[in-house]
């Protein structure tokens, strides 16, 4: 068509009112983007499934945790954890205490001299053994044999004076005995009488001088002869030689307080060995108490002994008891000086009972144990008398017989249910 025959065509909205036309005005449409209707619609459906999806699983997450968290909590409340228990057992009747100690010698003398003189002759030297009047050595005295024959001279001397004493005596008794009865009768004087009376009482009186010289003199002797005796030093009792300070020619004085030191002789048959038990144990300490010695140089072998004295009260500052323990020793594997361990197995006076270590728990409340009771956990303070390692002993807090737990665990309470884990039951040592 052209634009003629446009023209021609009747024109129908020249032909409508104006108000018609007025409402009719076509409005002006834009055309949208290529793709932003649907893409647009798309994105904002995807943002809400994503949301939503967010929010399910977070909600879906919550409930699980929550049922989680749940689930544990009551596992934990309705859980009854399992225990290794071990049994309080009563404590032997005897407590072993050990000590450190040192050997000494039953008997021991340092020989001195009792004679002055040169030595002449020696038997024995250092690690001698000796028997009781065995000689050790001699000493070489001659002033003393001539005192002893100058003493002896003197005895013959005063034993004639004392028959002549008596001779005088018993003249003047017969003299006596006969003028008696002349003085009665008047025949001879009294005077005379009193004369020959205490002429006799002198002599007897004279007698019984030269008697007590004879009897001084012989105790004179005596003591020469023992002078003689002490020229040979012999041992007072069954030992060993452990000092030597004299050999032959060696000059010697014989005094109390300084004299020379010839000897020391130890008997070693025989050990005694000094402890001081503390107050603690003192106690039980009594004559007869066993001991056991080791020495760390003789591995494996223990050498059993007695307590055969005490002090019978504890020194003031120590607050400890002096302790004798015979240690026999026939065959002399121990000497004197030894450094040992002295084990004292001394009858207890207070029951006490075994708990082992492991089942020992410390915290504010001090020392307990927890203690298995009708299938419940119960917490016991106890009182600890003495730590032995491994385990401890117990004066108070429990009983014998109680099922205590080894290693509680940290969060476990008094009153919480347990159950005893089986198998073979932990045993104390």
């Amino acid at each position: 068509m052209n634009d003629v025959e446009r023209s021609r065509v009747p024109d129908s909205r020249a032909e409508q009112p104006v108000e018609a036309r007025e409402a009719r005005k076509p409005e002006i449409f834009v055309p949208p983007a290529a793709g932003t209707t649907h893409g647009g619609r798309y994105f904002f459906i995807g943002v809400a499934v994503l949301l939503v999806g967010a929010l399910a699983f977070g909600f879906w997450r919550h409930y699980s945790l929550h049922a989680q968290v749940t689930s544990t909590a009551e596992q934990r409340r309705d859980f009854v954890p399992s225990v290794r228990v071990a049994p309080v057992r009563a404590s032997a009747s005897t407590v072993s205490i050990t000590w450190p100690g040192t050997t000494e010698a039953f008997a021991q003398a340092n020989i001195s001299a009792r004679a002055s003189g040169y030595i002449s002759k020696r038997n024995v030297d250092i690690g001698s053994r000796v028997k009781t009047g065995d000689l050790l050595i001699e000493i070489t005295a001659p002033e003393v044999e001539h005192q002893i024959a100058q003493g002896e001279g003197t005895l013959a001397q005063l034993e004639a004076a004392q028959v002549q004493a008596k001779a005088n005596r018993d003249l003047a008794q017969v003299t006596w005995d006969r003028d008696a009865p002349l003085v009665k009768e008047g025949w001879v004087t009294k005077q005379q009488g009193d004369t020959d009376r205490l002429n006799l009482e002198s002599r007897e009186a004279a007698v019984a001088v030269a008697q007590a010289n004879v009897v001084a003199q012989h105790a004179q002797l005596k003591v020469l002869t023992q002078q003689k005796d002490y020229q040979s030093v012999v041992a007072p009792f069954d030992g060993v030689i452990t000092q030597r300070n004299v050999d032959v020619g060696s000059l010697v004085q014989a005094d109390a307080a300084s004299g020379t030191f010839l000897f020391t002789l130890m008997k070693s048959d025989e050990l005694r060995i000094q402890l001081y038990v503390p107050q603690d144990e003192a106690l039980g300490v009594t004559p007869g108490v066993e001991a056991v010695v080791r020495v760390p140089e003789i591995p494996g072998r223990e050498f059993l002994g007695t307590v055969t004295r005490i002090a019978d009260a504890l020194a003031p500052g120590t607050r400890t008891l002096l302790t004798e323990i015979d240690v026999p020793n026939p065959d002399r594997a121990l000497s004197p000086g030894l450094y040992c361990n002295v084990e004292l197995k001394i009858p207890r006076k207070t029951p006490s009972l075994i708990v082992p270590s492991d089942a020992v728990v410390f915290n504010s409340a001090g020392l307990t144990v927890a203690v298995v009771e009708n299938g419940v956990a119960r917490f016991h303070k106890i009182t600890v008398a003495r730590d032995f390692g491994t385990t401890v002993e117990v004066t108070a807090g429990v009983k014998e017989g109680d099922e205590v737990i080894l290693n509680p665990a940290v969060d476990l309470t008094d009153g919480q249910k347990v159950q005893i884990k089986p198998g073979p039951p932990a045993q104390l040592s």
